[in-house]
């Protein structure tokens, strides 16, 4: 899964030896600076969430220095890429609920996640999973709405955002709407049958609110 062996001068601008994707030279080396999931997950923590219909680029994250969940995954998919590893986004499907989006990583053969959220148990993941569904499954419990109900219901397969480098993607100054109608587009497997999701039980008090700690009201 990593890019070793690959021609990266085909990739992007070339950066004191490197494929810098076209990001500015600071913003290159502030993303190769995060060279682990867990770095990346720190920086991505430390941004303020912000509520707004919007789709920035990387690089324009990185200047206002805030985004959302998309913002967020794109984000970590592009610090992913120029530390070696495909730029991987999934899409989490939701009913009565909002979606969320994830940028998932491979290490050892086993699958992980990175991502930004204002609930405390949808973020990251380490590399422990052997599947995509493993992966998906482990935010079942933490995925809820505001009255209680459990609420994700498919995963979509991986999208590699190297489709999108003609447009921009890492770097535009415009939204990058092309991202999201991707995973949109993307094939997506369900979690639960209707059946079951139609019986499932709301979430108990302690759990709801353990999940809620660092939630900002919008």
């Amino acid at each position: 899964m990593l890019l070793k062996g690959r021609d990266l001068s085909k990739s992007g601008i070339q950066h004191d030896g490197h494929a810098n994707f076209g990001l500015s030279p600071e913003n290159f080396r502030a993303l190769r600076a995060l060279k682990t999931p867990v770095r990346i997950q720190k920086f991505i923590d430390a941004l303020p969430y912000q509520y707004a219909n919007t789709a920035w680029s990387p690089q324009r994250v990185l200047r206002e220095r805030k985004g959302h969940c998309l913002e967020g995954a794109l984000l970590a998919a592009a610090a992913l890429r120029v530390n070696g590893h495909p730029p991987f986004l999934m899409d989490l499907e939701a009913v009565q609920d909002d979606d969320h989006v994830v940028a998932i990583y491979r290490e050892r053969g086993l699958w992980g996640s990175i991502a930004k959220s204002n609930f405390a148990g949808l973020r990251f993941r380490a590399p422990i999973y052997r599947t995509l569904r493993e992966l998906a499954l482990s935010y079942f419990e933490q995925y809820y709405n505001l009255r209680g109900e459990r609420t994700l219901r498919s995963y979509s397969r991986p999208v590699n955002l190297e489709r999108l480098d003609s447009r921009h993607w890492m770097t535009s100054e415009k939204s990058v709407w092309c991202a999201p109608e991707l995973l949109i587009a993307a094939r997506h497997y369900p979690l639960v049958p209707d059946k079951v999701a139609r019986a499932l039980p709301r979430l108990d008090r302690r759990s709801f609110e353990a999940g809620m700690h660092g939630w900002t009201k919008h």
